[in-house]
């Protein structure tokens, strides 16, 4: 039975980087976003959105996750109800995942939502990543052609950095990779003297 890490961090903070890093090192990695967005392309998941979200969210029978995204996005109630389809799904998705790297000392989770969606109670470690938040601010603006005020917005709508610290085993300051990577390194050598 592995050690399972959840990984988490705000928007903007380099936990793909980090979960990259580690999968590197022959670590199983388990992206929770990644694993939505295949949810959500099966037939049981899409039917599911359209009774609760109609057919405006599709364009020929093709979800537009942009549509959907603009409908829940400041709707705490309607992203509660997209949540209550597609967060089952992932869960046994995962569960179907963990089934096939039984024989790993450890994995990991990585989940950006890993506090608000109540999943953090379900790791043997939290590992957080934080950055300061212009750093966050810079690197998404960069990488999507959105606004700040869409971006602070993102990133308002979740768990502070001070949060999650409170409640992680673990903590990376993620504004030089180097850096980070070797803090990765120590921690897993803490979690291997603790097998």
């Amino acid at each position: 039975m592995p050690k399972v890490i959840g990984l988490t961090g705000g928007i903007g903070s380099g936990k793909t980087t980090i979960a990259n890093y580690l999968a590197s090192l022959g670590i199983p990695v388990y992206i929770a976003d990644d694993a939505g967005k295949k949810v959500m392309q099966t037939q049981e998941i899409l039917e599911a959105i359209k009774q609760e979200f109609g057919t405006a969210v599709f364009d020929e029978n093709q979800l537009n996750r942009a549509k959907l995204a603009e409908i829940v996005f400041d709707n705490p109630d309607r992203l509660k109800a997209l949540n209550a389809i597609v967060h089952p799904a992932v869960r046994n998705d995962y569960k179907n995942w963990l089934s096939q790297h039984q024989k790993a000392p450890i994995v990991v989770y990585e989940s950006a939502i890993l506090f608000e969606s109540g999943r953090y109670t379900d790791f043997d470690y939290i590992l957080t990543i934080t950055v300061p938040l212009e750093t966050r601010i810079e690197r998404i603006l960069k990488r999507e052609t959105i606004s700040r005020d869409q971006v602070l917005n993102r990133i308002n709508s979740q768990w502070t950095d001070e949060q999650r610290v409170l409640k992680s085993d673990f903590v990376v300051d993620n504004i030089d990779i180097d850096l980070a990577k070797l803090k990765i390194d120590e921690i897993l050598k803490i979690l291997s003297i603790n097998q």
